[in-house]
């Protein structure tokens, strides 16, 4: 499996592992990322060599979320743009997928997680969803997924406020698994990914299948609706004030929005 030098890929015993490797960029997520990351869920997804997957990022940070730059240049404008089409791939993937988060998880670097079978977090980790923080709305299906795994009120606290929460309060809440020390997290997550991987995929594939079942037709929509609201809200002026602020390293206001 060939590298993309911002993700890297490998397949070793069953287990397809996709790096986050842009660590000088805080591994923030561009749109040519999304696609490979979406292309590589695609194959996997068929490729019967492949029986698990992890995704990971450095001990020191997971994902800041999405490059504001890149996002900014080329925001999503179809169900098709590459964000949506990763989103739509790791949350319909058959198969098991196991994370390791060490480190700030921002945005989408929290959402995806609501996907993943297992997660694994570094003592460090940060996790965040701070998209009324910009003018957003939820993305993922995390408006859905949030409360339901959190309780709502948790949620509302994660959603509203958009202030980060540590692994601590991610392993009450049920995000994570279990917390290690960062610089055994991707470890402990190849040696969970292995021991899927010695286990018969038809029963993986079934009982992940079954877990899920009557969620899916629920995430889909969500997930759509979302979208439709985070394309309206980015072109809007709670938004346009946010990014502004980002990019010129001020506090944003929005005392009139």
């Amino acid at each position: 499996m060939s590298d993309f030098k911002d993700i890297l890929f490998s397949l070793d015993a069953g287990v397809m592992t996709l790096t986050l490797n842009r660590v000088d960029k805080k591994n923030s997520i561009t749109a040519a990322m999304y696609a490979a990351m979406a292309d590589a869920l695609d194959a996997a997804a068929a490729d019967p060599a492949v029986r698990a997957v992890v995704i990971q990022g450095h001990e020191s940070i997971f994902s800041a979320g999405n490059d504001i730059g890149d996002f900014l240049n080329g925001p999503p404008a179809t169900h098709e743009s590459p964000v949506f089409r990763f989103l739509r791939g790791i949350s319909t993937f058959p198969k098991p997928v196991v994370a390791s988060v060490c480190g700030p998880a921002v945005g989408i670097g929290t959402t995806m997680l609501l996907h993943c079978d297992l997660v694994y977090a570094g003592d460090n980790a940060a996790f965040s969803m701070p998209f009324v923080n910009l003018g957003l709305c939820p993305e993922a299906a995390s408006s859905f997924l949030a409360p339901q795994l959190m309780g709502y009120a948790r949620a509302a606290e994660a959603l509203l406020l958009g202030e980060p929460f540590m692994a601590e309060t991610a392993l009450e809440m049920g995000l994570v698994n279990r917390i290690v020390p960062p610089a055994e997290a991707n470890a402990l997550a190849q040696r969970q990914a292995q021991k899927l991987a010695a286990k018969p995929l038809s029963s993986l594939v079934e009982t992940k299948r079954l877990m899920k079942k009557g969620q899916a037709s629920v995430v889909a929509e969500r997930m759509a609706e979302e979208g439709v609201s985070f394309g309206r809200m980015l072109k809007e002026p709670a938004a346009r004030e946010a990014f502004g602020a980002f990019m010129a390293k001020r506090k944003p206001d929005f005392s009139t929005l």
